[in-house]
């Protein structure tokens, strides 16, 4: 069967509109309306998808970029950032397990940077590893090992947020910088990319040792994740279910999704801010769904004669309720495209005020359209109800 083209479609559209579009275009303003208010909850739907996956995505970054096979956490951890750690000697006993060629460890903590210019103290995130063996894909990094390998030296995050200080500007000057930090002096020594989240102004990277001067002796013997890289043909999970049988309990083991998931799992279904983002989606679905059903209704009740007389004529229900469902699909599209075009906008500014990735993603997108036709929908099958009640004896 020859699939028409997109010229014919629109051509025979032209000559021969579908009556729900004559419907909907008889009433010029009251499809402004529609449109206006399906543009506006695609919005709310938009903002709400678009903070909660910039929400995820960042809170999983880390997590993403740490180059290993099999991951070692402290069975009470819920996420990364929740300060649980479990003891390095974990780590050799895994180092030992058949299958495994390296177990290093990553730490993570909470620090203030001073600012230099302005002295305000701002909330950053020290990662730390050994340069000899590192446990990042990030080739910046990876390039500036030496650097992190002197006393009290770190990287900065060029993506991190403007409290931190015009630190970038002042490097490529050739300027040094210098700070505090857990009231010692540090110095920076370059930066690499990584980016923000909601809950951290910025990152920081430095090795171990200095790690060990920020935070104590003890502190190195405190790990936050271990980072496991088995042989090129072990199968990922029979090493770690041996891994597993090696350590006590406190220690989980995951693999690099489940480790993902499981940080993602917890912000989404656990933390209040999930719920608040998951519930502003069900909000911008509500407010679609009475706004299409009011203009669907007013539409239905003001031809409803001329339902009446279509039945009369012998068209069945069903014929009639498909003219309403073209309308809602009608409005679905045409909605869709001002709130998709807005909400890049506003993706594109709040991203340059937060520091934040939050770009428009196909999979957003398409969850948002399908949404706002599914919205339509609903408000079709419920305006439909009126149809049921033209009965030709009545209005004639």
């Amino acid at each position: 069967m020859k699939i028409p083209s997109v010229k014919t479609l629109l051509k025979k559209f032209t000559k021969e509109p579908p009556l729900g579009w004559a419907q909907l275009s008889h009433q010029k303003v009251r499809m402004i309306v529609a449109l206006s208010g399906i543009a506006f909850a695609d919005i709310l739907i938009f903002m709400q998808l678009g903070f909660h996956t910039s929400l995820f995505g960042g809170i999983t970054r880390i997590h993403e970029h740490l180059n290993g096979d099999l991951f070692l956490v402290s069975a009470r951890a819920k996420t990364l950032i929740d300060g649980q750690n479990f003891d390095h000697r974990h780590l050799y006993q895994a180092a030992a397990v058949e299958g495994i060629t390296s177990a290093s460890p990553f730490y993570y903590a909470n620090a203030g940077w001073i600012n230099p210019w302005e002295k305000k103290v701002t909330s950053v995130a020290i990662l730390a590893f050994d340069p000899a063996h590192p446990v990042l894909d990030l080739p910046e990094v990876n390039q500036q090992l030496e650097q992190i390998k002197l006393p009290d030296k770190v990287l900065v995050d060029r993506l991190a947020r403007p409290d931190l200080g015009p630190i970038a500007e002042t490097l490529a000057r050739g300027k040094a910088i210098t700070t505090e930090i857990s009231q010692r002096r540090i110095s920076v020594g370059g930066m690499f990319t990584l980016g923000t989240t909601m809950f951290t102004e910025g990152h920081l990277i430095t090795s171990d040792w200095n790690y060990l001067r920020l935070y104590g002796k003890d502190s190195i013997d405190n790990v936050t994740v271990g980072v496991l890289k088995t042989k090129t043909d072990a199968e990922v999970e029979t090493v770690k279910q041996k891994v597993r049988a090696t350590l006590p309990g406190d220690v989980a083991v995951m693999t690099h999704e489940e480790f993902i998931a499981a940080e993602k799992d917890h912000w989404d279904k656990n933390h209040p801010a999930g719920t608040i983002f998951n519930f502003g989606v069900v909000m911008g679905f509500v407010v679609g769904v009475v706004i299409v059903y009011q203009v669907l209704f007013a539409d239905v009740n003001d031809h409803l004669a001329e339902y009446a007389t279509l039945k009369a004529m012998g068209y069945p229900d069903k014929s009639l309720l498909v003219v309403v469902f073209q309308e809602a699909i009608i409005l679905a599209i045409l909605g869709f495209i001002p709130g998709f075009g807005a909400s890049i906008g506003m993706y594109s500014l709040l991203e340059t005020l937060t520091k934040m990735p939050l770009a428009m993603q196909s999979d957003v997108a398409l969850r948002v359209f399908f949404l706002t036709v599914t919205m339509c929908l609903a408000s079709g099958a419920i305006a439909i109800r009126k149809l049921h009640s033209a009965d030709p004896a009545e209005i004639f």
